[in-house]
């Protein structure tokens, strides 16, 4: 079932480029209310945790150090085709291959640093949005 609403963070590396307020008004210009939002930094633990799917692969140890070395916005988002929508405003994970005008071709220095997450399934935005904002956080 199809849900609304999708989870994205900003990462360190556009948190740390100033970037906050303009993927910001990116995402609200492309139609989506913000149902909740967080400025925070994550531990490393914490880090391991919300990535702990990719545990076994090779740039698990990376991600979760590059995750934990500065701030982060986490938010949840709400429009309709929530996912769909935002994976092609964010655009393609490596930046060198990201449409022209989305947040990633804008914003994203790299593969690696590539500015935001964005869920990629209802199931994922659910468990990503809860594993930062509770129920009473969501307006």
């Amino acid at each position: 079932m199809s849900t609304n609403r999708t989870f994205t963070m900003i990462k360190p590396d556009a948190v740390a480029n100033g970037h906050i307020g303009a993927i910001i008004n990116d995402i609200t210009a492309a139609g989506f209310k913000i149902i909740a939002l967080k400025y925070t930094k994550l531990t490393p633990e914490t880090a391991g945790e919300f990535y702990a799917v990719h545990k076994e692969r090779p740039f698990y140890t990376d991600l979760v150090s590059f995750m934990s070395s500065g701030p982060i916005v986490a938010a949840i988002l709400e429009k309709d085709n929530a996912i769909e929508d935002f994976r092609k405003l964010i655009g393609a994970t490596n930046p060198a291959e990201a449409a022209e005008g989305t947040i990633r071709q804008k914003y994203a220095k790299s593969i690696d640093a590539n500015a935001v997450h964005g869920s990629d399934s209802d199931e994922n935005a659910q468990i990503e949005g809860d594993f930062f904002f509770t129920a009473a956080e969501r307006f």
